[in-house]
């Protein structure tokens, strides 16, 4: 498994009662070994979390399954991370 920085960052439109399904969504991946660590930006303009996944290809399918995506009120990005 390879690790993957995921960044939600908040746009305008952003729905503050999204956020429960984004912390269920983020909870199921952990209980399953998928997400390492996760948590918001201090300034409270998004967060992140690391994923582990096969490839880029199904990190990016899982992160587009995030309700903070869905809901339209994020951008999210994935990156391939070769952290130590």
């Amino acid at each position: 498994m390879n690790l993957y920085l995921v960044m939600v960052m908040r746009r305008p439109q952003f729905d503050a009662a999204v956020v429960p399904a984004h912390q269920r969504f983020l909870d199921a991946l952990r209980a399953q070994g998928q997400v390492e660590r996760s948590g918001p930006f201090g300034d409270q303009s998004g967060g992140a979390y690391l994923l582990h996944a096969a490839d880029l290809a199904q990190a990016r399918a899982i992160a587009l399954r995030d309700p903070a995506h869905v809901s339209g009120g994020w951008d999210v990005t994935v990156y391939e991370w070769q952290a130590r």
